[in-house]
C-alpha cells in the first residue's frame, strides 16, 4: 500500500515535467547569451555615425525586436525549440539602409531630424518584409528561393561579410573607411584602435570558434573587458577619458523606446527618397527570406528533426510585421541559438518564452554592460563575424566550386559592394544561369549510338535476310538521347549527328530514341531542323522513337515533324521497319543490277562485257524536277537512264525553260559531249523520279586504255544512236517543210 502511494505521488509525476521545463529555461537562457552578445554589436553597428548620438534607442530596438521574435517564432514554430532573434545578415542589411537613409537627408538639410525616419523605415521594411514572408507560405513559393544559383547565394552573404567589416570599421573608429576618408585613419590612435580590435577578433577565432560553448563568448568578452581597462589603468587613462578618446562608449541613462507611427513623424518623412532606397529595401526582404529558408534547413540538418517551410515563413512574417508596428528590425530564426538551445537540453516552447524575456530584461540592463564595454570588444566581435563569412564564402567555397562559379562568386561580390545588392542578385542568377546552361551543354545528349549490325529487332528472319542485313545493316544508324534538350545540348547534337554521317556515308535511317529526354526548347527544335535538311539532302529517313508530348509538340510546332518523319511508339517496331526496307530496296537493287546487265548485253552483244561496263558505272537515283546538268557546264559523263523519265530543256524566248526532248527508260543521253568533250548544249532535268546510271570521262578513258574491245563497241553503239536521231530530225524537218 505504502509503495502504491508513493508511486502515484503527484509530484513524482510532476518531476518529468519539472525536469523538461527546467531544460527548456536553460536552453533557453544559454541561447540567450548569444542574443545579449550579439544584440549589443548589432545595436552599435546599425546606429554608428551620425546615428551613434541615438545608440540608447537603438540598443532599446534591438532587444525589443530581439524579443518579440523569440516570442512569436517560440509560441509557433514547427520546431518547439527554435530561438529567433536579428542576425548579422538582417543587421548589416538594415545598417545600410539607415545609413543611406541618413546620407540622403543630411545632404539636402543637415539640421533635420534622424531618428524618426530611421524608425518609420524601419517599422515599413519590417511589414513588407513580414507581408513578403507570409505570402511566400500561404502560396508555397517560398522554396522557390532554393533554386538560387548556389554562386548567387554566396556572393550574396560574402557581400554581407564585407559590409559587416567595413561596418566594424566605423564601429571603431567612429568614421567610415571610404576613398575620401582614407587619409583620416593615417594616425596612431586609429591604428592602435583597429590594431586591439583585430587582437580581439584573433582572440575569438583561436578560442571560441573552436569550442562554441554557450558560456564560451561572455567569458571572452568579459576578459577582454577587464584586460582593456586593467590597459587603460596602466596607461593613466580615467574611464572619462577613455570616453573622451572614443575607446569606450558613452552609456545612455536609459533605454528608449519611441513610438515611431506618430502624425508628426510621418507627416515629415521623406518619402520622395523611398524609390532611391528600394534597391536596398529589397535587398532586406531577401536577405530575411532566404536566411529564413537557409536557417530553417541548417537547424534541420543539424538536429535531424523536420521542419514545415511553409509554416516557418509564415510565423516569421507575423513576427517581422510585429516588429515593424513596434518601429525595429528584421530577423528569423537563429542556427547558432536553436542548437545551443538544443545541445543544452531545450526541446520545448519554453526556451523561446525564456529567450524572449531575457532579451526584455536587457532593456533595463543594457546600459550598465555597454557602459564597460570598450570599442574594441564588441568591435573586434563584428571584426570576426565578417571576416569569418568573408572566410566561408571566399576561402572555403573554393573546394566546393568549379573555376567559373567561384569566379562568378567573386564577381557578385565586387558587383554588390559597387553597384547594390539588386543589381548584384539581377547580375548574379544571370551569370548563374549562364554557367548553368554551359556546364549542362557541355553533358552529351546522347547516352549512347548503335548501328543495324549490333542493335535488331526480335523479328526473326530467313538466313538470306540475315545475311542481307549483317552486310548492309550500317545503312541503319540509332542514338538513344538523354537529359533536356535545349539550345546548348540541341546544337551538339546537331554536330554529333553530322560526324556521325562523315563517318557513315552509307547511312540511311537515323534513329532518335527520346526515352530518356526530360524536355525539349524551342531552340533545340530548331537543331532538329538542321538535322532534318542534312538528312534529306543525304537521302536519309528520319525516325523518332518515345517521342513524349511536350517535344512532340515543340517539334510540331516548328515544322520538323511532317509526312517524311516516321513516328513509332517503340524502337522494336522501329527496327523492324527499316530492316524492311533495306531488304526491300536492297531486293530491289539486286533485280535493278541484273536489268541493268540485261539492257547493257543488248547494246554490246556480250554479258562479259555488260558486267565490266556495269562495274564502271555509278550508280544516280534522282527525284522529279530535280538538274541532272546544266548547260554550259563540262561534258565530263554520259547517262544510262535504266528507269523513269528525263527532259532536255532550253530557253524559251519568253523566258523560263521549254522542253525539246524527252527521254525514258533504256536510253543514254550525254554520248556525244563524252567523245568530242565539249560544253553542255542543253539543260538535263528529271520529269519523274529515275534511276540513272553514270559513266565519267575518267572511267571512259580507262576503258579506251584497258579494255579496246568494249570501247570499239562502246563507240559502235553511240555511232547507232546519233544515227537513229539523225534520222528522226530529218524527218521532223521534212513534215515541218510541207
Amino acid at each position: 500500500m505504502a509503495d502504491s502511494t508513493i508511486q502515484s505521488s503527484p509530484l513524482l509525476r510532476l518531476n518529468p515535467a519539472i525536469t523538461r521545463a527546467l531544460n527548456d529555461v536553460l536552453g533557453g537562457a544559454a541561447a540567450s547569451v548569444l542574443t545579449v552578445t550579439l544584440g549589443l554589436s548589432y545595436s552599435v553597428l546599425i546606429f554608428a555615425g551620425p546615428l551613434a548620438s541615438y545608440l540608447s534607442t537603438g540598443v532599446g530596438v534591438t532587444f525589443m525586436a530581439s524579443a518579440v521574435l523569440a516570442l512569436v517564432v517560440g509560441l509557433g514554430s514547427s520546431l518547439r525549440f527554435a530561438i529567433a532573434a536579428p542576425e548579422a545578415s538582417t543587421a548589416a542589411m538594415t545598417g545600410i539602409v539607415a545609413s543611406s537613409l541618413v546620407e540622403r537627408i543630411t545632404a539636402v538639410d543637415p539640421t533635420a531630424p534622424l531618428l524618426a525616419p530611421v524608425l518609420v523605415t524601419f517599422g515599413l521594411v519590417s511589414i513588407a518584409t513580414g507581408l513578403v514572408l507570409c505570402t511566400f507560405g500561404v502560396t508555397r513559393i517560398g522554396r522557390a528561393i532554393r533554386y538560387v544559383p548556389y554562386p548567387v547565394v554566396g556572393g550574396f552573404l560574402g557581400a554581407t561579410g564585407c559590409l559587416i567589416l567595413l561596418g566594424a570599421i566605423r564601429v571603431i573608429t567612429g568614421q567610415p573607411l571610404q576613398l575620401a576618408t582614407l587619409g583620416r585613419f593615417a594616425n596612431t590612435t586609429t591604428a592602435f584602435e583597429l590594431s586591439a580590435a583585430c587582437a580581439m577578433a584573433a582572440v575569438l577565432y583561436l578560442t571560441w570558434h573552436r569550442s562554441r560553448t554557450p558560456i564560451g563568448l561572455p567569458l571572452i568578452l568579459i576578459a577582454g573587458t577587464i584586460a582593456a581597462h586593467v590597459t587603460f589603468w596602466v596607461a593613466g587613462i580615467s574611464p572619462a577619458d577613455a570616453q573622451a578618446l572614443g575607446w569606450t562608449f558613452h552609456p545612455p541613462q536609459q533605454i528608449g523606446l519611441e513610438w515611431p507611427w506618430t502624425t508628426q513623424a510621418l507627416a515629415h518623412y521623406p518619402w520622395s527618397t523611398l524609390p532611391e532606397l528600394s534597391g536596398n529595401l529589397i535587398a532586406v526582404i531577401f536577405v530575411t527570406a532566404s536566411s529564413t529558408l537557409f536557417n530553417t534547413t541548417g537547424v534541420e540538418v543539424a538536429t535531424h528533426r523536420e521542419a514545415d517551410l511553409e509554416r516557418e515563413l509564415k510565423v516569421t512574417g507575423l513576427a517581422n510585421m510585429l516588429c515593424g508596428a513596434l518601429g525595429g528590425y528584421t530577423g528569423c530564426i537563429s542556427v547558432s541559438r536553436s542548437i545551443l538551445n538544443f545541445s543544452a537540453g531545450g526541446r520545448g516552447r519554453l526556451s523561446g518564452l525564456t529567450s524572449a524575456a531575457i532579451s526584455a530584461s536587457m532593456l533595463v540592463v543594457a546600459p550598465t554592460l555597454l557602459g564597460f564595454m570598450p570599442k574594441l570588444v564588441l568591435g573586434g566581435l563584428l571584426v570576426y563575424l565578417g571576416s569569418d563569412t568573408l572566410h566561408k564564402w571566399i576561402v572555403q567555397s573554393r573546394q566546393r566550386l568549379s573555376a567559373p562559379e567561384y569566379l562568378s562568386l567573386l564577381a557578385i561580390i565586387l558587383i554588390i559592394l559597387k553597384w547594390g545588392f539588386v543589381a548584384g542578385i539581377l547580375i548574379g542568377i544571370v551569370i548563374g544561369c549562364t554557367i548553368f546552361a554551359l556546364s549542362a551543354a557541355r553533358v552529351s545528349s546522347v547516352k549512347f549510338g548503335f548501328d543495324g549490325t549490333e542493335y535488331r529487332s526480335s523479328l526473326d528472319r530467313s538466313r538470306d535476310e540475315q545475311a542481307l542485313l549483317a552486310a548492309h545493316g550500317r545503312n541503319i544508324q540509332g542514338l538513344m538521347l538523354q537529359s533536356y534538350l535545349f539550345f546548348g545540348s540541341a546544337n551538339r547534337l546537331y554536330q554529333h549527328v553530322k560526324g556521325l554521317l562523315h563517318r557513315h556515308p552509307e547511312c540511311r535511317f537515323l534513329v532518335f530514341d527520346f526515352k530518356l529526354v526530360t524536355g525539349i526548347d524551342s531552340s533545340a527544335a530548331y537543331s532538329f531542323d538542321q538535322i532534318k535538311r542534312t538528312a534529306r539532302d543525304r537521302g536519309i529517313e528520319l525516325v523518332l522513337v518515345h517521342l513524349p508530348p511536350s517535344a512532340a509538340k515543340a517539334l510540331r510546332a516548328s515544322g520538323f515533324i511532317s509526312p517524311e518523319v516516321r513516328i513509332t511508339q517503340e524502337l522494336d517496331h522501329a527496327l523492324e521497319w527499316c530492316e524492311n526496307e533495306i531488304i526491300a530496296r536492297h531486293r530491289g537493287q539486286a533485280r535493278e543490277e541484273a536489268s541493268l546487265r540485261d539492257w547493257l548485253t543488248q547494246i554490246l552483244g556480250d554479258e562479259d562485257d555488260a558486267a565490266r561496263l556495269g562495274r564502271r558505272c555509278e550508280r544516280l537515283e534522282v527525284r522529279a524536277g530535280e538538274i541532272i546538268v546544266r548547260a554550259g557546264e563540262a561534258a565530263d559523263s554520259m547517262h544510262f537512264i535504266l528507269d523513269g523519265r528525263v527532259g532536255i530543256m532550253i530557253p524559251a524566248e519568253q523566258g523560263g525553260m521549254t522542253r525539246v526532248r524527252s527521254l525514258g527508260r533504256c536510253t543514254t543521253i550525254g554520248e556525244m559531249g563524252l567523245v568530242a568533250r565539249t560544253p553542255r548544249s542543253a539543260t538535263i532535268q528529271a520529269e519523274i523520279d529515275s534511276v540513272l546510271y553514270v559513266l565519267g570521262a575518267q572511267q571512259f578513258d580507262a576503258i579506251k586504255d584497258e579494255d579496246p574491245a568494249l570501247s570499239q563497241k562502246l563507240l559502235t553503239y553511240f555511232v547507232s544512236v546519233m544515227a537513229e536521231r539523225l534520222t528522226f530530225a530529218n524527218r521532223t524537218i521534212a513534215v515541218l517543210r510541207r
